[in-house]
């Protein structure tokens, strides 16, 4: 007979791969550009570029997509909630002005709400699909 981890472990370990993705796309995507870019009337923009977050925001989506279509909320939004923001937290963290926290912040605020959102309408969109596909298709 098979054993499985209680359910409490198993949710543990699902927040804790959810955040071990998100802190490694991080690396992948944003960690390895680090410099601003210096343009000819002094203005400065960087270190990231539009289509590094972009990037990073869409990789993010297939380990959420998964862990919602299996009706498991609190793996994705929390997981990948705390990957990001100690991501973003370790990789600013030595700005001197300590104007980071406010990024940071930002960052842990704007992933809580967009990953509870987009796993919730990928949780309700496949358990509304399950439920017409048992009824026939007449739904």
């Amino acid at each position: 007979m098979r054993r499985q981890l209680p359910r409490p472990a198993r949710q543990l370990w699902a927040i804790l791969l959810q955040a071990l993705s998100a802190v490694a796309l991080w690396a992948a995507w944003l960690g390895w550009d680090q410099h601003r870019d210096v343009h000819p009337d002094g203005s400065t923009t960087g270190p990231y570029e539009a289509w590094q977050v972009i990037g990073l925001v869409l990789t993010l989506l297939a380990p959420l997509y998964l862990a919602a279509s299996r009706q498991d909320i609190a793996g994705p939004v929390v997981g990948i909630t705390a990957g990001l923001t100690a991501a973003a937290f370790y990789d600013w963290s030595d700005d001197s002005s300590g104007l980071f926290v406010i990024g940071v912040g930002t960052i842990m605020v704007g992933s809580l709400i967009t990953t509870s959102v987009c796993a919730f309408l990928i949780a309700s969109w496949k358990r509304d699909g399950r439920e017409r596909g048992t009824r026939g298709g007449t739904g």
